[in-house]
């Protein structure tokens, strides 16, 4: 899918009032944010969306740096920060068109980017891994092949979803913190709901 395709795409889901994916951070990057990161680290949110991450690390003091395909989302996040008196840097690109910065950020967040078909997510561990600072962070959050029987998010091609030896492969130039498979119950607006199957990973440069 080209960058104009991903934006029609994110743009039609993203066109409504409400948020579609909630306004509270992912549970998992809160836990792990609390184990690694300091207020003052400078952090990138790859596709965004509508902020509620982004958002939420700046309310921790993180310099945020952020971007996705949707120009609707974006918006969206744009006026959330506001709301929230907090300054994020955002541009509209994916993830092949973003700049990727060597040796820029204390962390990288890429919570559910499971638009990424095989070929990009190993693009974005490299480009993750290069715009680490060394001793830097990648914290992860994706659904695994099982999330295929919940259907409460996330999508419906198995190449899009994680295991543990794939992650693990993708991850070789890492030293992995922290890699578990997990179900629990997601209540992250209207597209993450109920009983998940989850992956998680904390790797450092």
């Amino acid at each position: 899918m080209g960058f104009s395709d991903a934006t029609q795409f994110w743009n039609e889901r993203f066109n409504k009032a409400e948020f579609i994916f909630g306004k509270e951070p992912n549970e998992y990057l809160v836990e792990q944010t609390q184990k690694y990161l300091k207020p003052g680290s400078k952090v990138l949110c790859i596709a965004d969306g509508e902020g509620r991450n982004g958002v939420w690390l700046a309310k921790q003091g993180m310099q945020v740096v952020g971007f996705d395909a949707s120009d609707i989302a974006l918006a969206k996040a744009k006026q959330f920060a506001q709301e929230n008196q907090v300054d994020i840097e955002y541009s509209f690109s994916d993830t092949d068109s973003f700049d990727w910065q060597d040796n820029t950020y204390d962390a990288v967040i890429g919570i559910f980017i499971q638009f990424a078909d095989p070929s990009m997510r190993e693009r974005i561990f490299q480009q993750t891994h290069k715009a680490l600072k060394p001793g830097g962070i990648f914290i992860l959050q994706g659904y695994t092949p099982k999330q295929l029987v919940y259907k409460t998010g996330g999508p419906s091609l198995i190449e899009h979803l994680y295991t543990e030896e794939l992650i693990q492969d993708l991850a070789k130039q890492f030293q992995v913190l922290d890699l578990c498979c997990y179900e629990k119950e997601l209540n992250e607006g209207a597209r993450h709901a109920g009983m998940s199957a989850l992956l998680g990973l904390v790797a450092k440069k």
